[in-house]
């Protein structure tokens, strides 16, 4: 089984109420058991919802304490982007997957190649599991 960011598979749950679906991520993982997830929405953030950004560092400084997500308002979502990692953990662990297949630029599920890493995926790699970023 492995672990995907919902927006990648046609759920619109993205911040502004779409998706992003990846029709060849979808070809590819074929007849593949499949664990939807979105962090924003675990950690009870609307759909749609303003946009958010990583503040004073990425995700793994927001685990730490150094940096903060803030919304397009100025809203601190820090805690419900942090709830949202824990409770997509748990759902991972629980459903013992090893590999997640998240979304890029996303403050909660990029992996920092081109952008910085979002909270999720920090958590993630933290706790030893093989994150990829998809478009």
């Amino acid at each position: 089984m492995i672990a995907i960011s919902a927006c990648l598979l046609g759920y619109k749950c993205r911040y502004d109420g779409k998706s992003k679906k990846n029709s060849a991520l979808i070809k590819l993982l074929g007849s593949e058991k499949i664990l939807p997830i979105c962090p924003e929405e675990l950690g009870g953030l609307p759909t749609p919802r303003a946009p958010s950004i990583l503040v004073e560092g990425d995700g793994f400084d927001v685990l730490d304490g150094t940096a903060k997500v803030i919304n397009s308002f100025g809203d601190d979502n820090t805690e419900a982007f942090i709830e949202g990692a824990y409770a997509a953990l748990d759902m991972i662990r629980e459903q013992k997957i090893k590999r997640c297949f998240l979304k890029d630029k996303s403050p909660s599920c990029g992996v920092g190649e081109k952008y910085l890493t979002g909270v999720t995926a920090a958590l993630l790699i933290r706790k030893g599991y093989i994150v990829e970023e998809f478009s």
